[in-house]
């Protein structure tokens, strides 16, 4: 019956300890990458942020949308969700010069929602925008002055339609060698993330696991390449005899966890 015994507990730490898998850093990596508690006040003080459009929403948000964090949005069907995702995806391209962050955006598109019409006027507006704010520093920027056209925008966006739940974790795993690969990304935007997990999933146990190791990477990804992790989803509640059932559910890279800032929209 020796066989069957539990390995000792410092049997069990050696092992971890050179062992790297494909999902998480070693242990001994982690402890290298202890901070203290000054430090992280100050990363956070210091990070960036994307800014919504809309005064009122940056004041909640603090600013605005934060990179190296994951931010979750939710509201009924209708309520403008996918319009911010794509207002996101052109503000954070919004040159340095103008007080943005100059950088590119990813919109993984789960329901077919996406609309590059839409796109194309909304980058209109935006220039529009910043041409009425920043009259004088649009004569002086020429590199600024070469990116402030829809087509660059739109140029700017890098889109994944997903089809199926396994498309959409082949994508998130992906989503590492495409960052390093394209650095200037500030933003992921899902939307969204749940869409297929409500479609195809019968085991609600497997379902959650999958969705909470997605959400865990895109946590990931957001420090590692300081961007900002967006995820949509549709809320709707059904109260039965002290039950709440959750609808559909949207990630901005952001997704569905309590790790996630929530806001809900009305």
């Amino acid at each position: 019956m020796s066989h069957n015994r539990s390995a000792p507990a410092e049997d069990v730490l050696k092992v971890a300890g050179k062992c790297k898998g494909a999902d998480g850093p070693s242990a001994s990596s982690v402890l290298k990458g202890a901070q203290n508690a000054w430090d992280m006040l100050s990363d956070e003080q210091s990070r960036k942020h994307i800014n919504t459009g809309s005064a009122d929403l940056n004041n909640i948000l603090g600013g605005g949308i934060h990179c190296k964090e994951v931010t979750e949005i939710g509201g009924v069907p209708g309520i403008g969700k996918t319009q911010l995702g794509i207002q996101l995806a052109i503000n954070v391209q919004i040159p340095l010069e103008y007080g943005g962050l100059g950088g590119k955006a990813v919109y993984i598109d789960t329901e077919g929602s996406f609309m590059v019409e839409r796109v194309y006027q909304i980058a209109e507006g935006c220039i529009s925008d910043i041409l009425e704010y920043f009259p004088y520093c649009h004569e002086k920027a020429p590199s600024g002055q070469k990116r402030l056209k829809p087509e660059s925008f739109l140029a700017d966006i890098y889109y994944f339609r997903i089809c199926s739940y396994t498309e959409q974790i082949a994508v998130i795993n992906y989503l590492e060698k495409f960052l390093e690969e394209h650095k200037d990304v500030r933003i992921v935007i899902i939307d969204s993330v749940t869409f297929h997990f409500r479609q195809d999933f019968d085991d609600m146990a497997l379902r959650t696991r999958v969705l909470s190791g997605l959400s865990l990477k895109l946590m990931k990804l957001a420090k590692a390449h300081n961007l900002a992790n967006m995820g949509y989803y549709q809320c709707t509640s059904t109260i039965r005899r002290n039950t709440c059932r959750l609808g559909e559910d949207i990630l901005l890279t952001s997704g569905s966890t309590p790790a996630w800032s929530a806001l809900k929209l009305q």
